[in-house]
């Protein structure tokens, strides 16, 4: 089954604490190594939980509006026609 979450634009602290939920689901998390702001808000790297640059996965970068999609092996960036057709929940 593929679960996906929408990381908006100017992501609040709120955002953040739902996204770390969401992934921690799933097995991964936010990369506190990495920090992104940006003029539509951070950014944010995850990676597998206990990954580290060395392990070879260098994670996968969320940017603001982008929608991430967990699809029972890996994370990824899901295609605009996904998007439109699976909301975040």
């Amino acid at each position: 089954m593929t679960s996906t979450y929408e990381w908006p634009r100017d992501a609040s602290s709120e955002d953040s604490a739902t996204l770390e939920q969401w992934l921690g689901k799933h097995g991964w998390e936010v990369d506190p190594t990495v920090f992104m702001a940006g003029a539509r808000g951070p950014a944010v790297q995850v990676r597998r939980i206990g990954a580290v640059w060395q392990d070879g996965e260098p994670g996968l970068l969320i940017l603001p509006g982008e929608v991430a999609e967990y699809d029972g092996d890996r994370m990824r960036i899901a295609p605009r026609s996904a998007v439109a057709a699976s909301p975040a929940p």
